[in-house]
């Protein structure tokens, strides 16, 4: 008892040693990863401290019990423990015989010398039996007799009409808009670059990370890519996605000026070079020099004319 007392309170003392440690160190952690890390640590805490409570309540009953022995030794008396509630529900509820009665409860066959107690399946354990009777029963009945139910299949196909019927929805009252990968351009205002960044935080940075450094997809950092570093072939990407990688086509969800937007943020982010981002991935990516057109010689020619 005073064993795991002591390692309780050990582990409880550098607690915040870690937490000092985990604020000095750089990490790069995205919001979500930030909130699964928060509610393990407060699982934990939570766990320990009740670890501790029922060891400190141990301890007290044990602290009880012993001066009560004490008391009864003084006085001459024989200390009868009364059993509590709980032992006497966990008696009921295993359905468990007094030892005074074993004898009674051994069947006549042994193995060598190993002899068998004629002992009730718990109570508890029935009763979990019967629900799962029950259960299998109403099943059926619901969803393969009355068909009141509808299967997995059917229930598939009914969701994916309910979405259909909502993005056709959507996209009635979305505004018109001709923008495709063909003739999208880089947007350069920062109102439009911010909401950019909103699309990307909220739907992009579970795989890349908020800095664009790349988790489970790629970095969008550097200067190489897996399927084109243009602002066109980054909105196809957005467009189209990459099923075979996981990443789904966002066109049904984004309207083509919040892919236009967030393709344009995500060209931002060359040359941040952020904190533990990945490897390069793909190939280099230089982008094409514009040449500017060579200008008319109407001028000349109109003076030549005029010379003649």
């Amino acid at each position: 008892m005073k064993q795991k007392l002591i390692s309780t309170l050990f582990i409880l003392s550098i607690i915040p040693s870690l937490s000092a440690f985990a604020q000095g160190t750089s990490f790069t952690v995205d919001s979500r990863t930030t909130f699964f890390i928060v509610t393990g640590f407060t699982l934990i805490i939570a766990i320990l401290v009740l670890a501790v409570s029922i060891v400190v309540l141990q301890l007290l009953r044990t602290f009880v019990r012993q001066q009560a022995e004490k008391l009864a030794a003084e006085r001459g008396e024989e200390l009868v423990e009364e059993e509590s509630a709980w032992s006497k529900m966990w008696a009921k509820l295993n359905d468990f015989r007094p030892m005074e009665e074993e004898r009674e409860l051994v069947l006549d066959h042994n193995y060598d010398g190993i002899r068998e107690l004629d002992n009730h399946l718990p109570p508890w354990w029935k009763w979990l039996f019967y629900v799962t009777i029950i259960f299998g029963v109403v099943y059926l009945a619901a969803y393969h007799v009355f068909d009141t139910l509808p299967l997995q299949e059917e229930e598939y196909i009914s969701q994916m009409e309910e979405a259909d019927a909502a993005n056709a929805a959507r996209l009635a009252n979305l505004p018109e808009s001709n923008i495709d990968e063909n003739n999208v351009t880089l947007v350069e205002d920062a109102a439009l670059l911010a909401k950019g960044q909103q699309i990307f935080n909220l739907n992009c940075a579970q795989c890349h990370k908020e800095s664009g450094g790349g988790g489970i997809g790629p970095n969008l950092t550097d200067d190489y890519w897996l399927h084109g570093g243009s602002i066109s072939d980054i909105y196809k990407t957005i467009k189209v996605g990459v099923p075979e990688k996981g990443m789904i086509s966002w066109e049904p969800l984004l309207s083509p000026e919040q892919m236009q937007n967030v393709s344009s943020y995500i060209i931002t982010l060359k040359g941040t070079n952020p904190p533990g981002a990945k490897d390069p991935q793909g190939e280099l990516y230089v982008p094409e020099e514009v040449t500017p057109e060579p200008a008319e010689e109407s001028a000349t020619d109109s003076t030549a004319v005029a010379t003649l």
